[in-house]
């Protein structure tokens, strides 16, 4: 069972990620035509297509996609509760849980996103398609942080402390989580799922 509780919510974690990154694609503006655009599109569109004809979206935020990423991590939970026998546990504290969940996806995303731009702007120098769609997701975070925080001696500290306010976030998370339900909160815990 521990095989399953880990494989299982690590590909519907992926997916949603996915999805994520879609809604982030389109809240910035990415370039559509970007191959990893195209990937994304691509993957997603089967299942949120068909929503967006009657979930419209609401200012630059498409929120089928949303709607799907946020069902989707009550399905993992509820999945990651089954898998350990705990489903009866399971009340209405679900939802903020599973909320929180996800907005924990969108950090992780963007984490890895900031740090794969870092690592690539030493080798690359920005000459690739993917390095471009790197630049366009993270640059509205980092932006704000370097007009407070100018770059010193050719560093930019924009990328560390924009992972250090999430670090910090994560285990804001942790405490809120606690504080709204500590059993389920444990349960995950214990299983891994809440790493």
């Amino acid at each position: 069972m521990q095989f399953l509780t880990f494989i299982v919510p690590t590909i519907i974690q992926l997916y949603i990620i996915i999805l994520l990154l879609r809604v982030w694609m389109q809240w910035v503006r990415a370039d559509f035509y970007n191959p990893f655009s195209q990937f994304v599109v691509k993957t997603t569109q089967p299942i949120v297509g068909p929503l967006r004809r009657f979930i419209p979206a609401i200012g630059a935020i498409d929120t089928a996609t949303l709607l799907v990423a946020y069902i989707l991590t009550i399905a993992n939970i509820l999945f990651v509760m089954w898998a350990t026998n705990t489903l009866a546990l399971i009340s209405i504290t679900l939802l903020p849980i599973s909320f929180i969940q996800l907005l924990t996806y969108a950090g992780k995303l963007v984490f890895w996103l900031i740090l794969i731009r870092a690592i690539l702007s030493w080798i690359s120098q920005g000459r690739n398609p993917i390095d471009y769609m790197l630049m366009q997701l993270t640059e509205p975070l980092m932006s704000p942080i370097r007009r407070i925080i100018p770059a010193m001696g050719g560093l930019d500290f924009s990328a560390m402390i924009v992972m250090l306010i999430l670090i910090a976030l994560n285990y804001l998370r942790l405490d809120i989580l606690l504080f709204i339900d500590p059993t389920i909160t444990s349960i995950l815990y214990s299983v891994g799922y809440l790493m």
